[in-house]
């Protein structure tokens, strides 16, 4: 969560934000469940040899200690051994299953309602609110309902400092609104770059154009057509996710099923269509099923995207609108037309940046990019018993480094300073969420794709934050970053 530095400030002048650090705190010492895990079979073969037989026995068990040992601290790409070994086994699991290869059949008709997505996107439903006309996707397994809103808004980097930090409180007061029910399971940001057709300069300079002979006119118009289908342009969606199993009660009253899911998430959408309203975005009306299914088909095969903006009737189908063919390797994905791969943002900007830190990564021009923000919310409540329970472990962790002459970390110290911040900011009234930034790269060939995720890491390390490529789940991580769905890594 971002903690806000309140210094006196005239008006008209940015506020700069600090974020909290990623939280590296074991259970005991640092150690996470699975470090203390093979630590402990260390000890325990050590102390079995001690008292057993002494010397011989130390050193005929050492192979098993010393590998214990290694795979408890020795680190590989900024993660512990122990901590690949879940990853690595999950990764064979897909492999000898076959799960790494999905060709869509063709000819077998899939069940009414479903969505033609891969691997346990399958499970998906689709359900058209009868009321508002809004395409809502039903997880079964997860128990949640959710809709998709795109959002207009004007270019934030070209607005004059006090409108920024107006703008940057409002949009706190809105994820404020999202935490108050404790319905809300999810509130997805997706800001994605697509090919141009061309069709929106086109159209305004059919309205505003003035068309006749003279030279500036005619240059002009050609230069529309020409420049028009290689450009790009930018989208911003907004998809909220009702956890059904929060609502249980509110649903039930509403006739219960994926009706009276509907009815409840009605009541979130309209709120926070006000708080959008009232945070001076511009809303657009909730995406039906057609226009959802443009989406997954256009970030499935890029190519044909500026088609399907051309021909607004065409891939109108979520029956139709998942992938050909879907090939996973370890850092990577191939899909019908385009190779991605996705980054992680691990860290953020551990010193005080000013709102619209991100530009150097939002605003990279000639990279096809998905970038996604995930925010968890949390009711004040249970934000407030986690910030309790923090403070107390990092007082008794404290406590004990303290007794064994361990010397106190710096890191350590920020991150319970982080945790103080977050309880000022809860008492203040503003919301508790967990964010987690992901970056999806495509390109229609693997060096294409090795050059722009180059490109995007050196504009992460602009806009001060470290990325890591999310090896052997790339699958998952891209349904996470580059669909509107509220899906989790």
């Amino acid at each position: 969560m971002a903690s806000k530095n309140t210094p006196n400030q005239s008006a008209g002048e940015l506020t700069p934000v600090k974020f909290s650090r990623l939280t590296r705190r074991g259970i005991l010492l640092g150690l996470s469940v699975s470090q203390l895990i093979t630590l402990g079979v260390a000890v325990g073969a050590l102390v079995w040899a001690f008292y057993a037989g002494g010397g011989m026995l130390i050193a005929f068990t050492s192979p098993v200690w010393v590998l214990a040992a290694v795979l408890t601290w020795v680190p590989i790409a900024g993660r512990v051994i122990v901590e690949w070994i879940p990853v690595a086994f999950w990764w064979m699991w897909k492999s000898t299953g076959g799960q790494l290869l999905y060709r869509r059949r063709v000819v077998t008709p899939r069940p009414a309602g479903t969505l033609a997505l891969p691997g346990d996107m399958a499970r998906l439903r689709e359900y058209e609110d009868p009321v508002t006309g809004a395409g809502m996707i039903h997880d079964p397994a997860a128990g949640t309902l959710t809709a998709v809103l795109q959002v207009t808004h004007p270019a934030f980097v070209l607005l004059d400092p006090g409108e920024q930090e107006r703008r940057v409180a409002s949009w706190g007061r809105v994820l404020a609104t999202v935490c108050r029910s404790g319905r809300v399971s999810m509130l997805q940001v997706l800001e994605r770059t697509l090919p141009d057709s061309g069709t929106g300069l086109a159209e305004w300079w059919e309205a505003h154009g003035t068309q006749d002979d003279t030279w500036a006119s005619t240059t002009y118009a050609e230069l529309i057509e020409r420049a028009g289908p290689t450009g790009e342009r930018h989208a911003t969606t907004l998809s909220l996710s009702l956890d059904m199993r929060a609502a249980a009660r509110q649903i039930r009253t509403a006739g219960g099923g994926v009706r009276g899911g509907a009815a409840v998430l009605r009541q979130e959408m309209s709120t926070l269509v006000a708080a959008l309203r009232s945070a001076d975005l511009a809303p657009s009306a909730w995406l039906n099923c057609g226009q959802i299914a443009v989406i997954l088909r256009s970030a499935y095969d890029p190519a044909v995207a500026a088609t399907l903006e051309r021909h607004g009737e065409l891939g109108q189908s979520l029956a139709t609108a998942g992938p050909v063919a879907v090939n996973e390797s370890w850092s990577g994905l191939r899909t019908d037309s385009a190779h991605h791969a996705v980054l992680w943002i691990s860290e953020w900007p551990r010193s005080m940046v000013y709102p619209g830190f991100l530009a150097p990564v939002l605003l990279s021009s000639g990279i096809q990019r998905s970038f996604s923000l995930l925010c968890t919310p949390m009711r004040s409540d249970q934000a407030a018993r986690d910030i309790r329970k923090k403070k107390t472990e990092y007082i008794s962790d404290a406590h004990q480094r303290q007794r064994i002459g361990q010397i106190e970390d710096a890191s350590q110290t920020a991150e319970f300073h982080d945790v103080l911040q977050q309880e000022a900011d809860l008492t203040a009234g503003h919301g508790v969420l967990r964010y987690t930034g992901l970056v999806s790269v495509s390109a229609a060939s693997a060096e294409e794709l090795d050059a722009s995720i180059a490109a995007i890491e050196q504009a992460a390390i602009q806009a001060s934050c470290e990325t890591r490529l999310l090896v052997g789940q790339q699958a998952q991580a891209f349904t996470a970053a580059a669909l509107p769905l509220c899906r989790v890594v």
